[in-house]
C-alpha cells in the first residue's frame, strides 16, 4: 500500500487513527499544533514526516488524503481547505457544526470529484444484526 495519507490532530482520538493507518502502511505524515505531542510521536514513529503547520502539509506532493481528528470547531475549515487542494478527506464526526457548512463540504467534494467520509462508529441493535446474517 502506498504511503499517501496524513493525519491532522494527534490527540484524544487522532492517536488511534495514527496507529491504525501506520499499521496499514499507508501513513505518510502527521500534523499537530502541539510540538511536545509531535515529539512523542516522532519517537514512536521515527519514519513519519511531522508537521505543525497544516498549510505546509497540504502543499506536500504525494499526499492524497487527509484524516481530520481535531476539535469539532475546526472540522469544517480544515476539511474545506483539504478539498480545495484536491485531497480526499476523512473527518471525524461531526463533519461541521451546522447543516449549511456540512452541505457545502458535500457539494465541494462532489464538484471536485473527491471522497468525503465522516468517521462514525455504528452500534447495531440485536434485531438488526439478526437481519444482517
Amino acid at each position: 500500500m502506498e504511503k499517501n495519507i496524513a493525519v491532522v490532530g494527534c490527540g484524544y482520538w487522532g492517536k488511534n487513527l495514527v496507529r491504525n493507518f501506520y499499521e496499514l502502511n499507508s501513513l505518510y505524515a502527521i500534523c499537530d499544533t502541539d510540538k511536545k505531542r509531535l515529539k512523542s510521536f516522532q519517537e514512536n514513529y521515527p519514519d513519519l514526516n511531522v508537521y505543525n503547520d497544516y498549510k505546509i502539509l497540504l502543499k506536500k506532493p504525494g499526499i492524497e488524503a487527509i484524516v481530520i481528528a481535531t476539535p469539532a470547531t475546526t472540522h469544517y475549515a480544515l476539511a474545506r481547505e483539504a478539498l480545495l487542494t484536491n485531497k480526499d478527506v476523512f473527518v471525524e464526526k461531526p463533519i461541521a457544526l451546522n447543516y449549511k457548512e456540512g452541505e457545502e463540504l458535500v457539494s465541494l467534494a462532489k464538484d471536485k470529484g473527491k471522497i468525503l467520509m465522516v468517521g462514525h462508529i455504528l452500534e447495531y441493535h440485536p434485531a438488526v444484526i439478526k437481519l444482517m446474517r
